[in-house]
């Protein structure tokens, strides 16, 4: 006669449940901080994290299903955790060299870091719930609920891991240390519930050894594996580069993207071709030197902010800045100071940008990222009439935008910007306007005629060449480009190509 193994503990059952899908939920999160330096923070990123993430659940939970009905699950719960210790410690050495290898945004090399950064430990701990299922099973009329307490535990170990890693953990360590102490709670969880229950691991001494050795060694290496980060904020992998070709110039990278150049010894100097372009529309803007009040959507680096600072004393400056973490690091490594002339709020620009005034701004600048792409909700319809509300009826909105051949996203954007602004013009290199390289654009617009006779010898006297096209030119850029709305913003895929 069989005997059946004996159900856990209510308890332990559901600690096992809630704990190995809140430890998944852990590493999808943390995942996704992972691979960002490398391969960017975009929507095609974070979908294929989530679907790896996703996929190792469903192989696990298969998987697990087979071995609970071919072994005794008791004798295999203690080594899941332990294997999913070990697979939690080799992340960080796998995604942080190969990372290195597969940076950029093609779509193989985000699917490999994606399955490098979770999809082992995922997988092993997806094993667990339906063990625990198996085992909690004696009997079969109660099937329907047991499954649904056990999946419902479950569920809320996955909700609770991921309010609390995105609220707490990631603001308060950094990545590698929230994975290496996932490591270490889950191999002392296998440790212990393999003590408590007093089954002898599987394998010989000599596999068991190696398995500890493997665990160990992963977790030595992820400690000392090379970090991009200088600072890992609640949105960034931050560092500052200093320019050995210039004594005060530092470069701002996140995520892997040079975001801003800054001279500490020189505020009006403009590396970027970008910021040149936008410096050049501020010069022309109001009487020279004369202040202004300006909104800064997306702080960065702070470099226009401070080159208005110092080419327009006393102007009123606001910048709405997301990451507060990286405002800070403005603070300690480019120069930062804030004051009355130069203000800082820290939260969604959308949100910030509806609480101004109407008709409170003479120059909006709109200069915020996730990596390379606009984030779509600063890029729609609705935001372009918010900040049409801002500005007064002479001021000029500038909005910096990076596109790709055959340039879709920057005609849509041309497009959304004009259905809320009648005067619209762009400033962009002429092989860039050609659909021959990826570029920066810079998009003017105003309620009023631009000033483009006195930009365009500005644009003429900078080292590189730019093109500004209005009017016909410009429509015919645009052709016939969709509007982005709320409603339908497909930023990512635009800009793709």
């Amino acid at each position: 006669m069989e005997t059946k193994p004996r159900a856990l503990p209510s308890a332990l059952a559901t600690a096992l449940a809630f704990g190995a899908s809140g430890a998944v939920l852990v590493l999808e999160i943390v995942a996704l901080r992972l691979v960002g330096p490398y391969v960017g923070v975009t929507l095609q990123v974070s979908s294929s994290v989530i679907g790896v993430a996703l996929a190792a659940i469903a192989y696990g939970a298969w998987i697990g299903g087979r071995l609970a009905d071919r072994f005794d699950a008791r004798t295999l719960l203690a080594p899941a955790l332990i294997l999913g210790a070990i697979g939690t410690a080799v992340t960080l050495p796998l995604v942080r060299w190969g990372g290195e290898l597969l940076r950029g945004g093609a779509a193989p090399a985000v699917l490999l870091l994606a399955a490098l950064a979770i999809f082992l430990p995922a997988l092993v701990l997806s094993t667990i719930p339906p063990m625990v299922v198996k085992l909690q099973l004696a009997d079969l009329r109660q099937a329907g609920t047991v499954v649904g307490r056990l999946s419902s535990i479950g569920t809320l170990g996955a909700i609770t891991a991921t309010l609390v890693t995105g609220f707490v953990f990631v603001a308060a360590m950094p990545s590698s240390v929230i994975i290496l102490s996932l490591a270490v709670l889950l191999a002392l969880a296998g440790g212990a519930l393999g003590w408590w229950l007093r089954r002898e691991l599987p394998g010989t001494s000599r596999v068991r050894a190696s398995l500890a050795v493997a665990g160990l060694v992963g977790a030595g290496l992820g400690a000392a594996s090379p970090t991009p980060c200088d600072v890992e904020t609640a949105y960034h992998c931050a560092s500052v580069v200093a320019d050995p070709a210039r004594e005060g110039g530092r470069t701002l990278v996140l995520n892997s993207a040079r975001h801003s150049y800054v001279d500490l010894k020189d505020p009006t100097y403009l590396e970027f071709e970008y910021a040149q372009w936008i410096g050049a529309v501020a010069d022309v803007l109001a009487p020279a030197a004369s202040p202004i009040d300006a909104v800064h959507v997306g702080g960065g680096g702070f470099t226009v902010p401070n080159y208005l600072r110092a080419t327009r004393p006393g102007s009123d400056q606001l910048v709405l800045e997301l990451d507060g973490g990286l405002v800070d690091l403005d603070r300690r490594s480019l120069g930062l100071e804030t004051g009355p002339d130069l203000r800082v709020e820290v939260g969604d620009a959308r949100v910030r940008l509806a609480a101004r005034p109407a008709d409170s701004a003479d120059l909006i600048v709109g200069d915020a990222f996730g990596h390379l792409v606009v984030p779509w909700h600063l890029a729609t319809r609705e935001m372009a009439e918010d900040v049409a509300r801002v500005l007064r009826p002479t001021g000029v909105y500038t909005q910096n935008v990076i596109d790709y051949p055959p340039n879709r996203f920057i005609r849509a954007e041309l497009a959304t910007v004009a259905a809320a602004f009648p005067h619209v013009a762009l400033i962009a290199p002429p092989d860039a306007i050609a659909g021959d390289r990826g570029s920066n654009f810079v998009i003017l617009a105003s309620q009023a005629p631009l000033p483009l006779d006195a930009v365009r010898p500005k644009l003429a006297a900078l080292k590189s060449p730019a093109t500004l096209l209005a009017d016909a030119e410009l429509a015919t850029f645009i052709d016939d480009a969709r509007v982005l709305t709320d409603d339908y913003a497909p930023v990512d895929q635009l800009l793709a190509g």
